[in-house]
């Protein structure tokens, strides 16, 4: 049983297990690497001037593994249901249950709809501003819910407000994740890049 379990490796599912890891969420990420930022060069992504889409992938997939996500690389997820109170997870090699479910997995929405989530008129996953779905503890992000804005940095400002809204859920109260220069050291200890 893990807190958060996060189906997707691109920048929506990796945004949302930093932001849950850091924030010390037990988080297992799926990510059969099947995102198109392999055919990407980022331009526009706020601060940073040019990298190429595969690169970026692993500079991301590094600080998600820095901050403790169990990573599952090209374990593919099968079938999501509402167990109980959360939500069970099946893949090719096991079986995991989850609190909260977060989807990113780009334009297929194979998943919400057998999870049973409400669809909007463009046949995009009908979220909340908190990306949350219909069903309560699963959300949905990128291009699942955003029909034709598949930008990089939208798809990861998606996966962040799904897991805010997840550490606020799990601490009772708004949760801003903020960091300073005083407290750098305190929660990112040895990663600070000091150049």
């Amino acid at each position: 049983m893990v807190d958060v379990a996060i189906v997707g490796g691109g920048p929506a599912g990796l945004s949302a297990g930093l932001f849950a890891g850091k924030n010390g969420l037990d988080t297992v990420l799926f990510d059969t690497d099947g995102t198109w930022m392999h055919k990407a060069h980022l331009f526009n992504y706020l601060g940073i001037g040019s990298v190429g889409g595969s690169e970026f992938l692993a500079t991301a997939r590094q600080q998600v593994d820095d901050f403790g996500v169990n990573r599952r690389q090209s374990e593919e997820v099968t079938a999501v249901e509402s167990a109980g109170d959360g939500f069970a997870l099946t893949t090719d090699e096991d079986e995991y249950e989850a609190d909260y479910v977060v989807l990113a997995t780009g334009a297929n929405r194979d998943l919400a709809e057998s999870l049973g989530c409400d669809f909007a008129d463009d046949d995009t996953v009908d979220v909340g501003v908190s990306m949350e779905t219909s069903v309560e503890g699963a959300y949905a992000t990128g291009a699942m819910a955003r029909a034709e804005e598949w930008q990089a940095i939208i798809s990861a400002g998606d996966g962040a407000a799904a897991a805010l809204n997840i550490l606020s859920n799990e601490k009772g109260e708004h949760y801003h994740d903020f960091d300073v220069p005083d407290t750098a050291a305190s929660v990112f200890g040895g990663l600070i890049d000091d150049e």
